[in-house]
């Protein structure tokens, strides 16, 4: 009885989480709004010790092509170099348009080694031109809780025009204390200081410390806080390597390398979204900006979380997604269910 019952506990708990999500997410998240974030962290640094990512090799297949490549739409940017990795593979940072509109490049893609030691793991890198696409702050069934206008799925109707999807950050019970405001209301507090993606009513992004780069005001209509800001000015945190759980959270720390994501702004508006495995802190806001992202910060952690996306439309049909990343543990079908925890989608203009 001492073993069945508390296996039995554990997986009422781990079957009755939102459609998707799998039983060790479910229960990791029940732990975690339950007092038990200590026991969780613990068991992921575990995990990391006994599966820390290899040092060298090249990547399987060398540098993919993307799927779901769009032909005949004009304006690519110009290839990202990899600075940090030194000479570039063929097809490396070189972008790829995946989703247009009026022949022009809505969102585009490309993968890169994502440091100079663990040079067989790949980065997958999104750019959003948001005169062609829109975001929102969708919420989760499980976080934020209570009754929001928006959709906490791409199903049906709220597929239509969708052309890229990506995870929200952390936990709002994490110890970093993250704020979270949308459709007029505060979930948790705002915080002058945090990394704050702000979505404007016209759909587009910012990125910036809370109170003083970005601030509340009439156009506001969603800000997700997530732990200190990442880039600013173009460089990267120098405090990416130390600090603890004040400035980069209740994760196995931000020297591991692990399953990481991030979003920012370059200087002409420019949104870009970052994710892939076996970065640091650091490696990924190198990738951030050698993007051209000038305000930047790190969104969530984990593969079970780490989950970028691209869709095609398909009339009378939900949309095709496609994974941003090689090895993407997180599918696509994702965003087409309710999911546990808030996300961002990005759709086509109307006009």
């Amino acid at each position: 009885m001492v073993v069945l019952l508390p296996a039995a506990f554990v997986s009422t708990i781990a079957l009755s989480g939102p459609a998707g999500s799998s039983p060790l997410e479910t229960t990791a998240e029940w732990a975690r709004d339950h007092g038990l974030n200590w026991l969780v962290t613990d068991l992921e640094k575990a995990q990391y010790a006994a599966d820390a990512p290899a040092e060298g090799g090249t990547p399987d297949g060398g540098i993919p092509h993307a799927a779901g490549v769009v032909a005949g739409s004009s304006g690519a940017a110009a290839p990202l170099t990899p600075v940090a990795t030194g000479r570039p593979l063929p097809g490396e940072g070189v972008w790829q348009t995946v989703v247009a509109s009026h022949g022009r490049p809505a969102v585009q893609v490309t993968t890169l080694r994502v440091d100079p030691t663990h040079t067989r793991y790949l980065a997958g890198v999104m750019r959003l031109d948001p005169r062609l696409v829109r975001g929102t702050l969708h919420p989760g069934v499980g976080e934020p809780r209570g009754h929001w206008r928006a959709s906490t799925s791409l199903a049906g109707a709220a597929g239509a025009d969708v052309a890229a999807a990506f995870n929200g950050g952390f936990k709002l019970s994490d110890p970093s204390h993250n704020g979270y405001y949308a459709e007029g209301r505060t979930v948790a507090p705002l915080a002058d200081g945090k990394a704050s993606l702000v979505l404007h009513a016209d759909g587009t992004a910012d990125v910036g410390a809370w109170g003083s780069e970005v601030r509340m005001g009439p156009d506001v209509a969603s800000v997700r806080q997530n732990l200190l800001p990442l880039v600013d000015r173009g460089a990267v945190n120098p405090q990416c390597a130390g600090g603890g759980e004040a400035e980069w959270g209740s994760t196995v720390g931000q020297a591991a390398f692990v399953h990481r994501s991030g979003f920012g702004v370059t200087a002409d508006g420019t949104e870009i979204y970052v994710g892939g495995p076996a970065l640091s802190v650091c490696t990924l806001g190198t990738i951030l900006a050698d993007a051209g992202v000038v305000r930047g910060m790190e969104l969530d952690i984990n593969p079970a979380w780490v989950s970028g996306a691209y869709f095609h439309d398909r009339p009378g049909r939900e949309p095709r997604g496609y994974a941003l990343f090689p090895g993407e543990q997180v599918a696509p079908t994702h965003y087409l269910q309710p999911t546990g925890r808030d996300w961002y989608a990005w759709d086509l203009r109307r006009s």
